[in-house]
């Protein structure tokens, strides 16, 4: 019954709809006649009562075969226009009357997309659904519970609970006998489940940044602009803009566009790139990616109604791969299991022993085990403690709070890297950053502000002063620039009306040119496309460094060819030229070498160098092209352009410090070497004094045709690559990790994506880098700067520091803990710290320690010293230093106080067993600050900044007081007064003095070498 009360209801909703669109549609028809009339000099005949219109004629036979005005998009199924796309259905298409008549029945325009307000695209998502997919529910943290409870160690200690509390209240009552046992299960919850809640933390952490790295950069035509959303906001009936590199966002239908290539692979699995055209294949797939050609789609199918969002609602997107330091740490854990795995089993032989050879003694002094005589639940009580001690000894000696440490070092680095520019597709990026010894930079945008400006011009060999207007130039030489500038171009300018600015939209080149062009040379756009039909486009390509138009006068039917392009490229395919005076001169072989001359010394003042050019082709009688294929040789220069991108401000510094931490930074451009080297000294990569060489400075092509010896010989000489393509990039890559260095690098185009794989650390741009270069990346730059790639730098040492501050501090415990309790053990048969204790430690020291100390944030000083090398063990003689002479220390003092307290302080048996548990965990709080600094004496440094720390030291004293103080049955502990806190305060403290000491002893930190 109330599926078919909601059914009615939903018919109900879907005719309200209906009937206001109807009532809409019919008031615009109204209003279109109306404005055809006025256009007419038409006229109203007006009454009081009525309004008459003058309908034009009725349609032909002809116009009557024309398919029937379409209907309301509400009447539409998505379903079929997703069956359609996905079946790629000719059948379906044509049955909407085909592509053009699609856009009419979703309420679109071709040029102008939807009208863009908030209502439209309310009601386009509430018919068609969300550009969003199901995901998979995220694990609970009841989840994380249950798997923290399926470990081994865990299950055998709350068996022995269990019996443990069973003969306690058996003996006992259960006023008095549920302590023992009741306490090993507390601990035991509370050790699990703060572990648990740590874990689910940090997993909602990467879902977020998961989140975060799926949402990606649309261009969609609405209103007539081009505007940037975000690819959860397309919506059914969008037009959107496709260029080489991007993922298209939807499936949908191809409208116009230029040699558009599609590689389906991650959707059919074939490798072929698809060539998209508007009868021959017009489908497009979402999550599908653009390898060439630019085009516009009209989007019919979104979210769940797509093949890739049911794809990827199936599909965790968590940052769940295990890092190669996680798996070395994982490797090191086992074998200090293994350890203590023996030590306990030592331990628990050796107490059994003891035990039934009657060398204990209980509390009151009588032997525990007399033969015959003692109870079997008296024995089975005794065998039980003795087992879950030894337990807990593999549990405190196993260092599982090592995975917990790097998952929260990585998590904070990473949450702290997005504010800092900087945002993770991989965690294996984050630590193995920390050991780059080579940064492989580009220029554009990354060294320099990408903020393009024509401040140069030159028509043949004379420079157009800025004060020069376009009325000054002859007027043909002005139409064919008009035209070069206009029709080979992928972006646009869009005003709102005559009095408004122009919004010119683009690369930030391509907006450059077109606003000089707009300003200087009063460029109409509208009239360009007006007037000229583009035939064919080449787009641009980064081996030739052009891009070209085959464009057709609708008036003169005249054919002209345009390439526009890297200067001394274009110039080399010219044979004459226009000069200033508009006269058309041959060029000859000194005018070719005064005009790269003057091309040479633009680039030497670093101006990106573009020149134009063309050729006309001529009119064939019907008007038609036989051939698109774009002319190259035999050209006409139109002119050239310098456009100027300032270095960045901190550039220069961020470079030194790299050098400053023994990290290589080679620049790798595609512009000419003269720029190439201006930009190069400005930003400090070149030293003006001694690196302007040969071998410095080359050309890509220099580099290809060296033999792969020359190569593996000159590699670490070069700084600057100029005029290098996408495998120049990739064959300097792999030289140098032949070399042996761990090599970054940073790409934004489709084509640097087999460089960015290779790499052992991808960095692509967030601005300009293609949605082809972000995924196949590591971590994507958000604002395309240098400085945040040496922010990465830093923050990659800053993990790996941070992991070994941790393994240094859980590794003490680990080796002072397993000596105390086997040396005690053997020696009296009973070990200081009860189960309960000893759980507590390892509470303090796998979860308090690991968030204490994986969040210590970067510092200056980790740039002053070598990158890591690749194969060092995480485990270095300086740390080993510290662990040995801090476990020495803790295992002397709470020997004696096992062997000698009672003497010494004149204290009985419970009030030295409480002082041992109380010295050995303020112990470990004051070795947490040794821990900060591995190689400083000063453990002080930067303390007041990390409020997290000083706030975990703190809540880990006031636990451990009212451990002693309140929770004493719980605890097996009995009260302290002050002056024995103040011993165990002044004794646990003699651990500060004593690491300042054991700094002063030189120890040679191996490995820390780079690789140049």
């Amino acid at each position: 019954m109330c599926d078919q009360e909601q059914q009615k209801l939903s018919q109900t909703h879907k005719r309200r709809w209906r009937l206001a669109f109807n009532a809409i549609y019919f008031t615009r028809v109204l209003l279109s006649l109306s404005k055809k009339v006025i256009k007419k000099n038409g006229h109203f005949l007006r009454t009081l009562s009525y309004v008459a219109i003058d309908m034009p004629p009725a349609a032909t036979a002809e116009e009557d075969s024309s398919p029937q005005k379409p209907v309301s998009f509400l009447s539409v199924d998505p379903k079929i226009l997703s069956d359609m796309v996905r079946d790629k259905n000719f059948e379906s298409l044509n049955h909407f009357g085909g592509v053009k008549q699609l856009v009419l029945v979703l309420e679109t325009d071709e040029k102008h997309g939807i009208n863009g307000s908030e209502a439209d695209a309310v009601l386009r998502r509430s018919v068609f659904g969300a550009n969003k997919y199901q995901k998979l529910p995220p694990k609970s943290c009841l989840s994380f519970i249950i798997e923290a409870l399926k470990d081994t160690t865990i299950i055998i200690l709350l068996a022995c609970a269990v019996l443990s509390l069973a003969f306690g209240i058996k003996q006992d009552g259960w006023k008095d006998g549920w302590y023992d046992g009741g306490s090993i299960v507390v601990a035991v919850v509370l050790v699990v489940a703060v572990s648990a809640v740590s874990n689910f933390k940090q997993s909602k952490q990467f879902d977020k940044l998961s989140t975060k790295r799926s949402d990606i950069r649309v261009e969609v035509v609405r209103e007539g602009r081009r505007q940037p959303i975000s690819i959860f906001e397309v919506v059914v009936g969008d037009i959107v803009c496709l260029k080489i590199g991007d993922q298209i966002p939807a499936d949908g239908l191809f409208l116009e566009g230029h040699s558009l290539m599609v590689d389906e692979s991650s959707m059919t699995g074939e490798s072929d790139h698809i060539e998209i055209h508007e009868t021959r294949y017009p489908f497009l797939l979402s999550g599908t990616k653009v390898t060439d050609g630019i085009g516009f789609m009209l989007v019919t199918s979104v979210g769940m109604n797509t093949v890739w969002g049911e794809m990827m609602s199936s599909i965790t997107g968590g940052l769940n791969e295990e890092t190669p330091l996680q798996a070395r740490l994982n490797k090191l854990t086992s074998c200090i299991g293994k350890v203590g795995l023996a030590v306990a089993a030592l331990v628990l032989a050796v107490l059994l022993i003891r035990y039934f050879t009657g060398n204990t003694v209980d509390s009151r002094g009588n032997r525990e085990f007399n033969g015959g005589k003692t109870k079997s639940d008296d024995v089975l009580n005794a065998v039980v403690k003795i087992v879950a001690a030894a337990v807990t000894i593999i549990v405190v000696a196993i260092p599982e709070g090592l995975p917990l440490a790097v998952t929260l070092t990585l998590a904070y680095s990473m949450k702290r890297m997005m504010t800092d520019q900087a945002m993770v597709r991989k965690l294996s990026a984050c630590e193995t950053m920390g050991s780059a010894t080579t940064i492989c930079t580009d220029k554009t945008g990354t060294l320099t502000l990408n903020e393009m400006k024509v401040t140069e011009f030159w028509l043949g060999k004379e420079a157009v002063k800025d004060d020069e207007t376009s009325l000054d130039m002859e007027g043909n030489v002005l139409k064919l620039l008009h035209q070069a500038v206009g029709l080979n171009t992928t972006g646009t300018i869009y005003k709102q009306h005559s009095a408004s600015d122009p919004e010119i939209s683009g690369s930030p080149t391509e907006k450059a040119i077109l606003s000089w062009a707009f300003f200087n040379l009063c460029m109409s756009l509208e009239e360009l496309e007006n007037n000229y039909d583009i035939i064919h486009k080449e787009t641009f390509n980064s081996m030739k460094k052009r891009s070209g138009v085959l464009v057709m006068s609708n008036c003169e039917k005249t054919i002209h060819t345009h390439w526009k392009g890297a200067a001394e490229m274009i110039l080399a395919s010219c044979s004459s030229y226009y000069n200033k005076a508009g006269m058309l001169k041959a060029m000859d072989a000194e005018e070719r070498l005064q005009l790269e001359t003057i091309i040479k010394n633009m680039a030497a003042k670093s101006l990106r160098c573009i020149a134009f050019a063309y050729k006309e082709r001529g009119g064939e009688e019907s008007g038609q092209v036989l051939e698109n294929n774009l002319e190259e040789n035999g050209l006409t220069l139109l002119g050239v352009i310098g456009l100027k991108d300032p270095c960045r401000e901190g550039v220069r510094k961020a470079v030194e410090s790299c050098k400053a931490a023994g990290v290589n930074v080679k620049m790798i451009t595609g512009d000419n070497v003269h720029t190439a080297r201006a930009i190069a000294i400005e930003s400090g990569i070149l030293n003006p004094d001694g690196d302007l060489d040969n071998e410095a400075v080359l050309e890509g092509v220099e580099f290809r045709n060296y033999s792969p010896e020359e190569r593996m010989e000159k590699v670490n000489k070069i700084r600057v690559m100029a005029r290098s393509s996408p495998l120049d990039k990739l064959l300097m890559v792999q030289c140098l990790k032949q070399k042996g260095h761990v090599v970054a690098v940073t790409g934004d185009g489709t084509n640097d994506a087999p460089a960015l794989k290779e790499a052992d650390i991808g960095l692509s741009m967030g601005i300009q880098g293609t949605e082809v270069a972000k995924e196949s990346s590591d971590i994507v730059i958000l604002d395309d700067n240098f400085e945040s790639v040496v922010t990465v730098l830093k923050w990659g040492r800053c993990v790996y520091n941070n992991i070994q501050k941790f393994l240094q501090f859980q590794l003490t415990v680990n080796v002072a803990a397993l000596v105390i309790n086997f040396i005690a053990a053997v020696s009296s048969g009973k070990i200081p710290l009860t189960t309960v204790q000893l759980l507590w430690v390892n509470l303090i020291m796998d979860t308090m320690g690991a968030l204490a100390l994986a969040t210590e944030k970067p510092t200056n000083h980790l740039m002053t010293k070598p990158p890591v090398g690749r194969s060092e063990p995480p485990i270095t003689r300086i740390i080993w230093r510290n662990l040995i002479a801090q476990a020495l220390f803790q295992i002397t003092i709470l020997l004696v106080l096992q062997f000698k307290g009672r003497s010494i302080f004149g204290v009985d048996e419970n009030v030295n067993n409480t002082q041992i548990f109380n010295t050995f965990v303020l112990c470990q709080v004051f070795n947490e600050f040794n821990a900060r600094e591995l190689e400083k004496k000063n453990i002080f440094t930067g303390l007041l900044q990390n409020k997290s720390f000083l706030a975990i030291i703190g809540i880990t004293i006031v636990l451990q007081s009212v451990m002693v103080e309140i929770l004493k049955r719980f605890a097996n502990t009995v009260r302290l007064d002050w002056g024995q806190w103040g011993v165990c305060i002044g004794l646990a403290a003699l651990s500060w003095p004593i690491a300042w000491l054991v700094k002063c002893i030189p120890v040679s930190a191996s490995g820390n070498t780079s690789s140049d």
